[in-house]
């Protein structure tokens, strides 16, 4: 029996171990700067009337008598100008290897977007990697469409710092 739900903060570490695993998947298994503590501050605030920067759902399957962790989707809101609407931006989605197939990733994205639905939101979107076929797969069964004319574009570390100080 699979159970979805909204992480807590003692599910941290769990979460942090999920996005370090996708990053070796995504073979960069180096590139996780992120601590536990980032991830309390900035998904779990503790004062009072903060705004988390993002909402996390846990995937847990009932094996015995109790509850595993298997999997877990990160995201956070954002604006399109365009549509004058807020979205829902997935960051991570993960499910342990060894329980891949069983739908868990399908309901993950389902209750993400259900979230969406709810709060109005008029567009549920994602990254994937290029070389990711068997995700991209699984995407476009959903009805993703894949955007090929947009790139990313990202100024980091340093030269983000570098940009900001040519503004002063």
């Amino acid at each position: 029996m699979l159970n979805i739900r909204p992480a807590a903060a003692a599910d941290v570490p769990q979460i942090l171990t999920y996005i370090r695993d996708l990053a070796a998947y995504e073979r960069e298994p180096d590139a996780v700067l992120a601590t536990e503590a980032d991830l309390l501050r900035d998904g779990f605030p503790t004062s009072l009337g903060a705004t988390p920067r993002f909402h996390c759902l846990m995937a847990e399957l009932k094996q015995d008598c109790h509850y595993i962790s298997v999997g877990f989707a990160l995201y956070f809101y954002n604006y399109s100008t365009w549509r004058g609407h807020h979205g829902i931006h997935v960051e991570d989605i993960f499910v342990r290897p060894e329980f891949r197939g069983k739908g868990i990733g399908k309901a993950l994205l389902t209750r993400v977007a259900a979230i969406a639905v709810a709060e109005g939101c008029h567009r549920l979107q994602w990254d994937v990697l290029e070389w990711n076929t068997p995700a991209i797969g699984f995407y476009e069964q959903m009805g993703a469409k894949m955007m090929t004319e947009w790139r990313i574009m990202r100024v980091g570390e340093e030269a983000l710092a570098e940009f900001a100080a040519q503004g002063s």
